[in-house]
């Protein structure tokens, strides 16, 4: 059976996603029922938003005990979230922890090679959730339901 046909008779939901010009993906999603733009990053350990959106996404946060690192090594503070709702397409999970923090490094490479900031991270925290499959030949995310 192919792909496609397989994920839909699984309960899999399909998100289209753009393929940006450094290799990211990049999806909408909604917080809170709030729409932002947002890259998914297999390798980040949790899914995050730009500490500056936190009104804007509706988002109660405290300070985290937890020292947050990339492959920059400028993230150090961070706070956390904890019961926020995520939904990418037709995707939803509630009680979903929401790590913040300053992204302005992250949105100034972007904006660097002409791509718009972005609103967050979601990481593998959230895709495994999802029993996440992409499909970068047809450029598409499948969550399972």
């Amino acid at each position: 059976m192919k792909l496609k046909p397989f994920l839909k008779k699984s309960e899999y939901k399909s998100i289209n996603f753009k393929r940006l010009k450094t290799n990211h993906i990049q999806v909408q999603a909604y917080i809170n029922g709030v729409k932002g733009v947002f890259i998914i990053d297999t390798g980040a350990s949790n899914s995050c938003i730009d500490l500056k959106l936190f009104d804007y996404y509706n988002v109660r946060y405290e300070k985290s005990i937890e020292k947050a690192s990339s492959a920059t090594d400028q993230i150090s503070n961070t706070m956390i979230s904890k019961k926020n709702k995520f939904m990418i397409g037709k995707w939803t999970k509630k009680n979903i922890p929401i790590v913040l923090f300053d992204m302005s490094f992250i949105n100034k490479t972007l904006n660097e090679h002409g791509i718009e900031s972005v609103s967050g991270i979601i990481g593998s925290d959230l895709l495994k959730k999802g029993k996440a499959v992409i499909d970068y030949s047809d450029n598409k995310l499948f969550l399972k339901s």
